[in-house]
């Protein structure tokens, strides 16, 4: 068993290649091998998101706090608020992030293929980010 505890696993600011705005990443668990699973808690100041990427096995959030929003490539964005679970499928292109007015704390859970965890592509366009959510 090994039991990390809060505060004492590093965090930083989310690299403005992968984020728009200010995001802090802070890092709770890494793949210990035969395992591939890795989780950090995000937090999405109002404004910031992710760029659109997808991930090789998949993504399960957990919105923690605040209020902010999800969206699959092609798809309307959709409101996640605090206990909503994301199941985001192998291969799926999207964005997350905070809304305009609002903050949000997610816990993201992905798995590695081959090392990669995440297939990084462009940034969201404000075109994209502030369309209209479905509530």
């Amino acid at each position: 068993m090994d039991i990390k505890r809060i505060g004492s696993q590093p965090s930083g600011k989310g690299p403005p290649d992968y984020f728009t705005g200010t995001v802090r990443v802070e890092y709770l668990f890494q793949p210990r091998e035969p395992a591939r699973a890795s989780g950090a808690s995000v937090t999405f100041e109002p404004g910031a998101r992710t760029a659109w990427h997808s991930h090789p096995l998949g993504q399960t959030l957990i919105v923690t706090s605040g209020c902010g929003q999800v969206q699959l490539w092609g798809d309307p964005i959709e409101t996640i608020r605090p206990g909503d679970v994301v199941n985001i499928s192998p291969g799926e292109k999207h964005w997350h992030g905070a809304t305009t007015s609002t903050a949000m704390t997610h816990i993201a859970i992905q798995e590695q293929l081959n090392g990669i965890a995440a297939v990084w592509q462009e940034q969201v366009s404000s075109t994209q980010y502030e369309a209209l959510p479905m509530l």
